[in-house]
């Protein structure tokens, strides 16, 4: 690994960043500055986190903290994605949640790697 880039967690959140993004807009006006801003948000801390986990991954517990806060921000974007399937039928929401728990899945098998493997 060379860069966060090299990671599939890092372009898979960043890919998914961009489509809750435009899913966003297509929220009522009213909702584009509370529910949208709080989705777009989290879906961005997800990527963010990781960036800079790997930023400090030369102190593996740094690296494991960030992970986790990853994972954490997942699971909030979620939770919003959730509150706007209940709300306001927009196409494809449905299938960017699926994709984000299979994303956490992958962020808690790769801090399990970084826990055991990882080398300081």
């Amino acid at each position: 690994m060379k860069t966060h880039k090299d990671l599939d967690i890092y372009n898979l959140a960043f890919e998914y960043a961009i489509v809750v993004h435009k899913l966003s807009l297509k929220l009522p006006k009213f909702e584009l500055y509370e529910q949208g801003s709080q989705v777009r948000r989290s879906s961005k801390s997800i990527k963010s986190n990781i960036v800079e986990g790997y930023g400090r991954r030369v102190y593996k517990n740094d690296f494991l903290k960030f992970l986790t806060y990853s994972h954490a921000s997942l699971l909030e974007c979620v939770s919003q994605l959730e509150m706007i399937i209940e709300l306001y039928e927009i196409e494809g929401v449905e299938e960017i949640k699926e994709k984000y728990n299979l994303l956490g899945g992958k962020i808690f098998a790769f801090s399990m790697y970084v826990e055991k493997n990882w080398k300081t």
